[in-house]
């Protein structure tokens, strides 16, 4: 039997996750210590008994996907109403090189899976799935090149194989980042956590009038009625272009995710209204919305997470799977920090690589949220990671799975 959630449900089920998440981590020391986000230890507890009431009764539970989309394009929509052009002088040379970084990476990825379906005698295009399409791309990027594989190139069950894949990279992502860019600060001191817990506590305690966007979702931010009113507005216009555009681009060679749309309508927004119009932009109702909203997508993507759905990979894809996150470990500690400059900033980047490199941009953001508020602001990655994660990654990503599928065509 399947119990349906509607909107108001599925709403009230992720807002009690992240009230579990948010105990889980303030009692378990280990939660704690290795600055796993409270979406992620909510979620996980929630999926837990999930797979337990199926196991046991044999239903299963789906939630509102509209909805989560819904947050998720918000959440996208905000990084994109954040994108001032003037601000994003300030990432310099190092939103180039972390770009550099991560095309790279993709192609590891890819290399990885495709070699280990080789090795192992299944499809190498199964290793793709376990590749970048998966993993780099997220649920989204799997449906669609899902369709793809099963239609054009005869990959039986390719949707419901990357659906799973990339379910189990959204959860890794969201396990390894914190305790890597820890082992980090500690292994080469590049932080003192006790003094930066008071510096973050007191700058939770006040108002924060500076807009330092993700950095503090737990910070008070004064915003109006008018305020909240006007940017809902955005957000709704961010959306509207989104959809729009998707509609329209379809099955041209200018077809981008969702996503992408919605953030590239915050992007043109923000800066028309801001630097042609001289419109203020409320920043910290944005980032209010944006934490919110991406909280609420984390809960509600575990929440929606069926875990028996992953026992029924094959054991040649479980493989991949795991030597993938092995990888991600180890390029993120020996090139990312390295080329990062190897130091706090470059600590908190590997966090939030190895969230978009195994799962998804939000869960990028999480990571580097768990690590800030033990540790300090790291403006830098809050910067470069979003814009990347989310836009460039999608364009790379596209253009490298498209030239792979050529050859095997």
């Amino acid at each position: 039997m399947n119990i349906i959630l509607n909107g108001y449900y599925t709403l009230i089920a992720a807002v009690i996750v992240l009230l579990i998440g948010k105990f889980l981590v303030n009692k378990i020391n280990f939660l704690r210590k290795y600055n796993i986000p409270e979406p992620v230890a909510g979620g996980l507890v929630a999926a837990i008994c999930t797979t337990l009431v199926y196991n046991f009764w044999g239903h299963s539970i789906t939630t509102s996907f509209e909805l989560q989309t819904s947050f998720m394009l918000i959440f996208f929509a905000s990084i994109g109403l954040s994108a001032n052009f003037y601000k994003l002088k300030e990432g310099g040379i190092s939103l180039f090189i972390f770009l550099f970084v991560v095309a790279f990476f993709i192609i590891v990825q890819n290399f990885v899976g495709i070699s280990l379906a080789t090795l192992l005698g299944i499809d190498p295009l199964i290793g793709l799935i376990a590749g970048s399409i998966t993993l780099t791309g997220g649920h989204g990027t799997a449906g669609a090149w899902g369709d793809i594989l099963e239609t054009k190139y005869a990959i039986e069950g390719a949707t419901a194989l990357g659906m799973a894949a990339a379910t189990f990279g959204l959860v890794m992502g969201g396990i390894i980042g914190g305790p890597l860019a820890k082992f980090l600060i500690n292994r080469y001191k590049l932080a003192n956590e006790t003094s930066k817990k008071e510096e973050d506590g007191t700058k939770d305690e006040k108002v924060i009038d500076e807009f330092v966007p993700f950095e503090y979702p737990k910070a008070v931010r004064l915003i109006t009625t008018n305020s909240a009113i006007t940017t809902l507005g955005l957000f709704a216009a961010c959306l509207a272009f989104a959809d729009f555009m998707t509609n329209f681009t379809k099955g041209s060679s200018f077809e981008l995710p969702t996503f992408v749309w919605a953030l590239g309508g915050g992007v043109i927004l923000r800066n028309v209204l801001e630097n042609i119009l001289r419109v203020e932009i409320f920043d910290r109702a944005i980032d209010v919305f944006g934490n919110a909203s991406l909280s609420l997508y984390l809960a509600m993507a575990l929440l929606s997470l069926k875990l028996w759905q992953l026992s029924n990979l094959a054991g040649a894809l479980t493989i991949i799977l795991v030597t993938q996150v092995i990888v991600m470990i180890l390029y993120a500690y020996f090139v990312t920090f390295r080329v990062m400059g190897k130091n706090y900033d470059a600590s908190v980047l590997s966090a939030g690589h190895c969230g978009f490199g195994l799962g998804a941009t939000p869960t990028a953001v999480a990571n580097m949220q768990a690590i800030t508020n033990v540790y300090g602001a790291s403006h830098k990655a809050f910067l470069i990671v979003p814009l990347c994660g989310a836009f460039f990654v999608d364009l790379i990503n596209a253009s490298i799975i498209q030239v792979i599928l050529k050859f095997f065509a």
